[in-house]
């Protein structure tokens, strides 16, 4: 099933997200790896990543999962593209038989207290926008006809760690990408599921599947490690804590991550895993979530 009828026929949409592989490392290996929970997840998202000049081949290996009969997600950022270059990655992931999208400006780089700062999943909606209805109509963004329309199942990345209220400016984003034709909202990662109930009353006027992200902690060092480089107090105390205090490391992650999932079922429509690298190791975590 792809991901657009999952998202459109109710069901607890389960997505997976890799990194483009550099350097030495070959993005059929990854796919390989991937191939144990085929069937299992919904669609698998491959982000864009550089690293010491060296970018990754996002689009060919989305192809590949694509040529392994997984729903490959492209996921892009918004902010160091122009109209053109967005246009040109989009139309070629449209070639290859790519048909889901996920943007963002930047991953997760900026920390803070400020609205500005806190808002690190902002997309630049006033480019993606205009890139996509040209290339929705047949043509580029200068005019010139395309060989064929190009469309995509779009997803878009949005702040889930407010407090009481999502302010005016966080809504009327979302507004803006729900017009624009998101078919899904993908929310920063979830820990406290209080907050996360009250973040999706609150959008629930939008009326977008919203599905949750959910970092897969194996260890309290990566717990630390994600407090200290991407944000702080983004993971709880009390799970860097459990994580710590267990004798069995690796079930008390499982059990974390399956708890987590029970309780986001009864809120949204679906989670998305972050793996960071534990790709061959999230078998177990869907077995103890219940996800197929």
């Amino acid at each position: 099933m792809k991901l657009n009828e999952a998202l459109k026929g109710k069901k607890f949409v389960v997505t997976s997200e890799v990194q483009a592989p550099l350097f030495d490392a070959r993005p059929e290996d990854l796919v390989e790896c991937l191939k144990r929970v085929r069937g299992r997840v919904d669609g698998v998202s491959v982000t864009d990543v550089e690293l010491e000049g060296v970018v990754g081949d996002t689009i060919h290996t989305c192809e590949l999962l694509e040529q392994s009969r997984f729903n490959s997600i492209y996921q892009t950022t918004t902010r160091d593209k122009n109209r053109i270059q967005l246009q040109k990655d989009l139309t070629q992931a449209h070639q290859v038989g790519i048909e889901n999208l996920l943007v963002f400006t930047e991953d997760y780089r900026i920390s803070g207290d400020s609205l500005q700062e806190s808002m690190f999943f902002h997309v630049d909606s006033g480019k993606l926008d205009s890139v996509l209805k040209h290339i929705r109509e047949g043509r580029s963004v200068d005019g010139e006809k395309l060989s064929s329309p190009v469309d995509f199942t779009l997803g878009s990345g949005v702040e889930s760690l407010w407090g009481k209220n999502v302010p005016k400016q966080g809504m009327e984003e979302m507004e803006t990408l729900r017009a624009m034709g998101a078919g899904y909202f993908l929310t920063t990662p979830v820990f406290d599921l209080e907050q996360f109930h009250r973040f999706t009353r609150q959008i629930k006027t939008f009326d977008v599947p919203v599905i949750a992200e959910v970092l897969l902690l194996r260890n309290p060092a990566m717990a630390r490690f994600i407090n200290r480089h991407f944000k702080s107090g983004m993971v709880p105390e009390w799970v860097v804590e459990k994580l710590d205090k267990a004798a069995d490391k690796k079930q008390a992650s499982i059990e974390l991550f399956a708890d987590l999932v029970k309780g986001l079922k009864e809120t949204c429509q679906g989670v998305h895993i972050i793996t960071m690298g534990g790709e061959d190791q999230l078998q177990p975590y869907l077995d103890a979530a219940g996800l197929r």
